[in-house]
C-alpha cells in the first residue's frame, strides 16, 4: 500500500499521523518505505486516514503469489 499517497490524501503530515496514532514519526517513515506495520498499527493507520488495513499486506501477498508461479509453465 502507498501510505504516502493516502496521507497526503488525508492531509496529514507525518507527525500529525503518528500522534493520531500512537507511534513515532519514524515509524510512518518506515512504514512509508516498506516496513511492515504490526496488525494493531495497521488497523489504526487505516482507521486514521479511512482505508481497508489489510492493504499494508496486500502488496507482500501479491509479490510472493507471483513469484511461486513463475517458471511452472
Amino acid at each position: 500500500m502507498k501510505l504516502l499517497h493516502h496521507r497526503r490524501i488525508a492531509n496529514l503530515t507525518q507527525d500529525a499521523l503518528a500522534t493520531k496514532v500512537g507511534i513515532t514519526r519514524q515509524m510512518i517513515s518506515a512504514i512509508e518505505n516498506g516496513a511492515k506495520p504490526s496488525v494493531d498499527t495497521a488497523k489504526k493507520i487505516a482507521a486514521v486516514i479511512n482505508v481497508d488495513w489489510h492493504l499494508f499486506f496486500q502488496d507482500e501477498e501479491m509479490k510472493s503469489g507471483e513469484g511461486e508461479n513463475r517458471g511452472m509453465d
